[in-house]
């Protein structure tokens, strides 16, 4: 498969509703937020997790990932043991040193690019015991913001259980487990995409591959993408709302991205009443008088 020849900045809206879509382990896991202006982040961690979670969903055959839709960075992954394949398929030996071993870096790079999705397009930094080199993604994401400034609700919760048979003697066989969570009655978030035909070259990123980010993103064609099948009690009702992709005529780009996001205006219908939902913002794009070379895609 032939690399993407065209540069792409891309938005993605997203919203969450009576959830926590991004929960800060320093912070009691409540929603991430900006404490000078109270919006709240989603960090671009998160965002690529639930990507590659999409794709393994996505390309899985018979609970095996198809040729080339492997995930480098998964749930319970021994990064060194992935790295072992590389020099197993490839028949080298990774104690090597010196120039050999050079030449058996660039190898094993090129073979994790080629098996890997998720290096193939955000890159990895394969330096460990075993030496696979490192790769620059052509696909870079930044922190989500929202839109407006959130308001974290923090809640009572109860189990009907405990855990110990000396926690139900210390309650008299009450058995209650007291916890609290936090969730965002509402919040819109803007996440802005990045995609760099000159590092595709050097990974294989292809037209092929970008069209099935599109779909973990939630393209209207497909079947909802990674917020579909992300789902639990703390972000139940999560989805994409709008996907636009600016696609540049050239490698290097013909309008700055800024530029670009800039002509995306997002607004609360009535600033006096609190946002609960999707349609009380009005969401507009100036698709006029583009710079030449830029096309739009409202993918969403």
């Amino acid at each position: 498969m032939e690399p993407i020849k065209h540069r792409y900045d891309f938005v993605l809206l997203f919203d969450v509703k009576d959830g926590n879509p991004n929960g800060d382990p320093d912070a009691g896991n409540s929603p991430r937020i900006d404490p000078e202006t109270g919006h709240g982040l989603v960090t671009d961690v998160c965002l690529k997790r639930k990507i590659r979670n999409y794709v393994c969903l996505a390309k899985a055959a018979n609970g095996n990932p198809e040729p080339g839709y492997d995930i480098y960075v998964k749930e319970k992954a021994v990064l060194n043991r992935q790295h072992q394949r590389a020099y197993a398929a490839l028949k080298l030996n990774p104690e090597s040193k010196g120039k050999e071993k050079a030449g058996q870096i660039s190898e094993t790079r090129a073979w994790m690019c080629q098996t890997f999705f998720d290096i193939r397009m955000f890159g990895a930094v394969m330096t460990l015991d075993i030496n696979c080199g490192q790769v620059r993604g052509p696909v870079q994401m930044a922190f989500a913001r929202s839109v407006d400034p959130i308001v974290s609700l923090e809640q009572s919760i109860t189990r009907m259980a405990v855990a110990t048979e000396r926690e139900a003697e210390k309650q008299s066989g009450d058995n209650r487990t007291m916890g609290r969570k936090e969730i965002v009655p509402y919040g819109l978030y803007v996440a802005h995409g990045f995609i760099s035909p000159n590092l595709a070259a050097d990974t294989g990123f292809s037209d092929e591959d970008l069209d099935l980010l599109w779909r973990a993103l939630g393209r209207k064609e497909g079947d909802g993408g990674m917020f579909e099948h992300d789902r639990s009690a703390a972000r139940g009702e999560m989805a994409s709302r709008r996907l636009i992709a600016f696609e540049h005529e050239s490698m290097l780009g013909n309008a700055p991205a800024h530029a670009l996001f800039a002509r995306l205006k997002i607004a609360r219908k009535d600033p006096a009443k609190p946002a609960r939902s999707h349609s009380d913002y009005e969401v507009t794009l100036d698709k006029d008088n583009l710079p030449p070379g830029i096309t739009v895609h409202e993918l969403l």
